[in-house]
């Protein structure tokens, strides 16, 4: 009951809408104020945010989570911590996703919906493999919010960005000020939400599922931890990197 309320009351509601859905700047949405997120299009606390983030990713089909290139590539030391935080998150979620977006250009004249997701063509992507709900991390905001609108319009998926700098407007749901220890967070409410949710992780550790091609790529195998996609970060000497292990995986592709 309490989330068809959300729903009737949404302003970013999810698709699809149409082949030319006003942007969220134009409905009146705002980038929320520090310390607070968005849920639908309002602005709610963040921690919020997180939870509505949570249940939408343990509850919706094929849940995904798309990296963009401040944490695909490890082009500082503070790009690897986030990387590894990503990771973490990752690790609570089971049965998820992550397909990578390394660059922005347009991957004419095909893209293959499950080695990559392109801000030009992101419907592509989610058609391809069925995904209703997803979280943007560590893409640029103007493609962010390019990418967040198309999907709204052509696509059913619900969407979630965990914002560098001042969240995402055109996500369903959004944080903002996300480095490192912020994802963290995230990751702790992700397992508190699991845990009352009653859904738990594969005792191995390996709850990310491989697409077919990623299988393909490592020698059939199904499932993997995300935590072994590590090497030591120079922040703290835990963090890990996963840039190295995404870019010869396209390159093996």
């Amino acid at each position: 009951m309490e989330l068809t309320k959300e729903l009737e009351e949404a302003i970013v509601a999810p698709g699809p809408q149409g082949f030319h859905p006003p942007s969220a700047a134009e409905l009146g949405v705002l980038t929320p104020d520090k310390g607070y997120g968005l849920k639908f299009g309002h602005v709610v606390g963040e921690e919020l945010a997180m939870e509505a983030m949570a249940r939408t990713m343990l509850t919706r089909k094929n849940a995904t989570i798309f990296p963009g290139p401040m944490v695909l590539w490890n082009w500082n030391d503070h790009a690897a911590d986030k990387a590894r935080a990503v990771l973490e998150l990752a690790a609570q979620l089971p049965d998820v996703l992550v397909i990578p977006m390394p660059d922005y250009r347009p991957k004419y004249p095909k893209v293959e919906p499950e080695e990559v997701i392109n801000p030009n063509h992101p419907n592509l992507t989610i058609w391809g493999n069925k995904i209703e709900a997803c979280i943007f991390i560590g893409v640029h905001c103007h493609y962010a919010n390019l990418t967040l609108k198309m999907i709204r319009a052509g696509t059913n998926c619900w969407t979630s960005a965990i914002c560098a700098e001042q969240g995402h407007e055109d996500a369903m749901f959004t944080v903002r000020d996300s480095d490192a220890a912020k994802i963290r967070r995230v990751a702790a409410v992700f397992k508190r939400v699991r845990e009352e949710m009653g859904i738990k992780l594969p005792e191995n550790g390996n709850n990310v599922r491989f697409t077919g091609l990623q299988s393909k790529v490592h020698g059939g195998t199904t499932h993997t931890n995300p935590l072994d996609f590590s090497i030591e970060s120079p922040v703290d000497g835990n963090a890990a990197q996963f840039g190295h292990k995404a870019e010869n995986m396209q390159r093996e592709a």
